[in-house]
């Protein structure tokens, strides 16, 4: 995967703009997070050192590709610079508000509090990034890269086109307790809990750019959506486990209650837990699951590659396979 981000022209150049934009961010938020003077020594905060790996290819696959889109739509450097900053708020935005949810510690904003601070730092984190977005608007009004009125409506819907993914995951808050049909799952749940993440890097253009080949964006929008989409299925299969534990919607579960019932109903007597990989006893479900998965990968990657991104057809068939590992799958045997 690195040798081709590496060596296709526009993948290259949309890896190198995206890290200028995630280093844009940390310097907006660095200014941000700090105490005012005065303050006890005890109760400072900053911003930590960015370490090397957030800027690495591996952390910024899917940023990187959301930015040779940018490429793809002719759209002029400086507000590539403007939605690739986006794409990273919305990752801390993402990131965060999923921290605070599963309990978890992923950290995309390094903010330094006393303690453990688990909580406390995500929602610094989601309170920063939302005054970096404002800062970098202004930041655009003020060069003439977008125009006033582009700014209060970037604002406005940046929340918006969140909202239908947050209103998924309030859903499962409580858990699931039937599962539904495993194509409702993926076309419905998964489309809202992650297709749409998939199309947000699409949000600034559809504002701003009133000369864009709308045609091309559409293809494009459906291309990332199918991707996001094949990555949630590995996802599914991957989480098998985690998400039985848990009462949340899975593709390979809700297969495995319509299609094999019995398999299904053995899982209380199991006691699986979170770490376990269910996927590797449930063939029958995870490998069609699976082929399913690799394909809208490749079939996205290829009207990317229709569409002028430079990669070949053997390398969009690698690349899909490449991210059985990227998402902690290496051990699938699915051919």
């Amino acid at each position: 995967m690195n040798t081709i981000l590496s060596s296709v022209r526009i993948l290259k150049q949309a890896l190198a703009e995206q890290r200028s934009c995630i280093a844009s961010v940390y310097g907006h938020a660095r200014t941000l997070v700090e105490t005012l003077p005065g303050t006890e020594p005890e109760f400072q905060t900053c911003l930590e050192e960015i370490p090397d790996s957030f800027y690495s290819t591996r952390k910024n696959i899917f940023s990187t590709l959301f930015q040779s889109t940018y490429q793809l739509l002719d759209i002029a450097p400086a507000r590539r610079h403007l939605y690739g900053q986006m794409i990273h708020l919305f990752r801390i935005w993402v990131t965060s508000a999923d921290n605070l949810l599963d309990d978890e510690d992923k950290i995309v904003l390094p903010v330094q509090m006393p303690g453990s601070s688990h909580v406390m730092r995500q929602v610094v984190a989601l309170m920063a990034a939302d005054r970096v977005m404002n800062c970098i608007l202004d930041e655009a009004v003020r060069g003439g890269v977008i125009r006033q009125g582009h700014l209060l409506n970037i604002s406005r819907r940046s929340l918006q086109v969140l909202l239908p993914s947050a209103a998924q995951e309030a859903s499962e808050e409580a858990g699931v307790i039937e599962r539904p049909d495993p194509e409702y799952v993926l076309r419905t749940i998964h489309k809202l809990k992650t297709g749409i993440l998939f199309n947000i890097p699409f949000m600034g253009p559809e504002i701003v750019e009133d000369k864009i080949d709308s045609g091309k964006m559409a293809q494009l929008k459906t291309a990332l959506l199918d991707f996001g989409l094949g990555c949630q299925l590995l996802d599914d299969i991957r989480d098998m486990a985690r998400d039985y534990v848990e009462k949340r919607h899975n593709y390979c579960l809700s297969a495995l209650f319509t299609e094999h019932p019995e398999a299904y109903r053995a899982l209380s007597l199991s006691a699986a837990s979170v770490e376990d990989r269910l996927y590797q006893k449930h063939a029958a479900v995870v490998l069609p699951a699976a082929r399913r998965g690799i394909g809208l990968l490749q079939s996205a990657l290829s009207v990317l590659m229709e569409m002028g991104l430079g990669i070949s057809a053997a390398q969009t068939e690698f690349m899909s396979r490449k991210m059985f590992s990227v998402l902690d799958l290496g051990d699938l045997d699915y051919a």
